[in-house]
């Protein structure tokens, strides 16, 4: 194909200091449209779901162990998709935000300056439950309930707390991928041996109906109805929870 993605196929908050009334544009993806004011960040360490940290653009930002903490690395305001750089929020304490980012792998969180990033709200969040090969859609309630492929018994799905980085034409990666594919932020730490296509998951299509079934590389199969509503419902950023 003439790109290659770094994707597992199947066979695949500025926060301003944290000062109150800042605006930020809130949008489905990168042409946020709709003001709203954001809400402040607590004063102390607490665990949150409902934000997006988005490098603004042109800029580098680093990443550290801890407030204040060795650098662990920086990125830029583009994912390598050329996707807006928008990670999904795991902590926050006082000026700083404890971020996911697929530079640091499944588990490592980096911590950063509010003030180096623009909050986004993201009251959706996705869940996947790998014994019931079932994607879930919430905000506030379930919004929906999609049935999709998940990991082989060779090469199961990890589970953790993902968030999604970029939404692509699938067309430009290869027919096998269908309309559209969400790429996240996990990685697949159980690759086939000689696998070459990337290790990074993702929720795409299937050239047959899989959903249902365990028999992907690690990524999430879903039907062309299914991840059409997905790009269009929900944002960059959006936290991806998978549990067995």
């Amino acid at each position: 194909m003439a790109r290659t993605l770094g994707l597992v196929a199947c066979g695949a908050l500025a926060i301003a200091a944290i000062a109150a009334g800042i605006v930020l544009l809130t949008r489905s993806d990168d042409q946020e449209s709709v003001a709203q004011p954001v809400r402040r960040p607590p004063p102390v360490l607490r665990e949150v779901q409902d934000f997006g940290a988005r490098v603004p653009a042109g800029r580098r930002l680093t990443l550290r162990a801890s407030p204040g903490g060795r650098v662990l690395t920086t990125v830029g305001s583009r994912t390598e998709f050329g996707s807006p750089q928008t990670f999904s929020v795991a902590y926050v304490k006082g000026p700083w935000l404890a971020v996911r980012s697929t530079a640091l792998g499944n588990r490592r969180l980096g911590w950063v300056r509010a003030r180096r990033v623009s909050l986004l709200n993201r009251t959706v969040s996705l869940e996947v439950d790998l014994s019931k090969r079932e994607l879930l859609v919430h905000n506030v309630g379930i919004l929906r309930r999609i049935p999709v492929a998940v990991g082989a018994p060779d090469t199961p799905t990890p589970p953790g707390t993902f968030y999604v980085t970029d939404k692509l034409p699938g067309a430009e990666f290869g027919a096998y991928y269908g309309c559209c594919i969400l790429a996240l932020s996990g990685r697949q730490p159980n690759l086939p041996e000689g696998w070459s296509g990337g290790d990074r998951l993702a929720i795409h299509g299937s050239p047959t109906p899989t959903w249902g079934h365990a028999v992907s590389n690690g990524c999430l199969h879903a039907a062309e109805p299914y991840r059409r509503y997905l790009m269009k419902t929900v944002p960059l950023g959006t936290a991806v929870r998978i549990h067995a």
